[in-house]
């Protein structure tokens, strides 16, 4: 590979990485609060509000069942309005995280159903609130499970950053495109094929590492 394809390289790393931990930040700060109201308004939740849960789930699995591809194109004019332009790195970073937030909503929420309705119960008992349920029972107990899905949300950002590449994000996929595919540079595809595979299983190892630490049932 010659010095200028590995500047390139250097480059499209750094976008990716900026990309998918943008994004992957901004789904963190929505789409925690998407859960716990998931889990907070539902039959039986600390504050019950079926009419409120509904809405919201239809609308996270309006945008779950897009698909990314689809939702990259479709939000060009919101993504031009947001930062100026529909192409670029920052440009990426909209259509993901907009597709990120309810995919990890739904993963937070699971997490959050698997904390044992007794504590709940055992903290309501005690006069405990809704935000000092949520605090101190729901956050603690479910943090595992938040910090595993936060890990998997953050590989899937790798691969729908790759995939943004297709319409001039930059990152490894737009390397890989420009100059794997219709310049035929074998050595640059299999440099990105492989910095992808580092980077997901980074990610996933420190995301394990993480969720060992915390795992308190263990």
């Amino acid at each position: 590979m010659s010095p200028v394809l590995f500047e390139l390289l250097l480059r499209s790393i750094w976008e990716t990485v900026l990309m998918t931990g943008a994004s992957g930040l901004i789904s963190l700060v929505f789409g925690l609060p998407l859960g716990l109201a998931l889990v907070a308004t539902d039959r039986g939740g600390i504050a019950e509000n079926l009419w409120v849960n509904r809405i919201l789930g239809a609308l996270i699995n309006g945008f779950r069942s897009v698909p990314f591809i689809i939702l990259l194109v479709a939000l060009i004019p919101v993504t031009r309005l947001i930062v100026g332009t529909s192409i670029g790195t920052w440009a990426a970073i909209v259509p993901l995280s907009i597709a990120a937030t309810p995919y990890y909503a739904r993963i937070a929420e699971v997490s959050l159903r698997e904390v044992d309705h007794g504590l709940i119960e055992a903290a309501r008992a005690m006069g405990g609130n809704r935000w000092t349920i949520v605090r101190e029972v729901l956050m603690p107990e479910a943090l595992p499970g938040i910090v595993a899905g936060f890990t998997v949300t953050l590989v899937t950002l790798v691969g729908a950053s790759a995939m943004a590449g297709a319409i001039g994000a930059g990152g490894l996929g737009d390397l890989a495109i420009r100059y794997g595919y219709q310049r035929f540079e074998t050595s640059v595809m299999i440099a990105v094929v492989i910095v992808l595979i580092v980077l997901v299983c980074g990610f996933q190892w420190i995301g394990d590492r993480l969720v060992a630490r915390l795992d308190h049932r263990g």
